[in-house]
């Protein structure tokens, strides 16, 4: 705001909100859910789908056995199906 001289709602107007959609994956072993390469590659994998359109965030719980897998995309369809192709790799490479 100081350096352009606009209002914050001018500057807030240009983000665009995108549909979010959150699932959590429990009972899987969440260290290894930055170690593990099919993982990984699924979301790359989706990343790529999504483009600039989205974005995608593999969370493991702090307290729980769970990951948390957020995704926005343009639609809320597109951000549900991202996620529950992801939630299941989760599971399928995760699990305890």
């Amino acid at each position: 705001m100081a350096v352009t001289g606009r209002s914050l709602q001018e500057l807030a107007g240009v983000v665009s909100r995108l549909p979010q959609v959150l699932l959590n994956v429990p009972n899987v072993d969440k260290a290894r859910a930055d170690e593990d390469a099919v993982l990984a590659a699924a979301v790359a994998e989706e990343e790529a789908i999504l483009g600039d359109t989205g974005r995608v965030l593999l969370r493991p719980s702090g307290t729980e056995p769970l990951v948390r897998v957020m995704v926005e995309a343009g639609t809320y369809d597109e951000a549900h199906a991202v996620a529950g192709r992801l939630a299941e790799v989760v599971r399928a490479q995760l699990s305890l």
